[in-house]
């Protein structure tokens, strides 16, 4: 189940790379990926709460959730300033890109020492 929310949340953050290249530019990102990359880091979560709600999780992966949740509530601003039609501060999308790489970098370092 870990190797499946690995799986989502690195596809999630390719389109993450193509929403920060566009804000990087100073334009709106694409909607369509903008959904994708939510649905994606929702499921990612989804399927973590999963694991840990099983409780056969190691503790690094309920650390890597809380981290992913920050990201998340990050995101959530992020697609606040889209619906508003304006692009997001680049800082805020560094540090959104920043927690949510450190979350899937901790969910990596679980699922390599099982």
């Amino acid at each position: 189940m870990l190797t499946y929310a690995l799986i989502i949340f690195a596809i999630a953050a390719l389109g993450g790379l193509v929403l920060a290249s566009s804000v990087l530019r100073g334009r709106l990102a694409p909607w369509a990926i903008s959904i994708l990359h939510a649905a994606l880091g929702a499921t990612g979560l989804v399927v973590l709460i999963l694991a840990v709600l099983q409780g056969s999780a190691p503790g690094r992966v309920t650390a890597a959730l809380g981290i992913l949740v920050l990201a998340a509530l990050g995101g959530f601003y992020l697609a606040s300033m889209h619906l508003r039609k304006q692009v997001a501060p680049k800082a805020v999308v560094f540090v959104h890109a920043g927690v949510a790489v450190t979350g899937f970098l901790t969910l990596l370092s679980a699922v390599l020492a099982l």
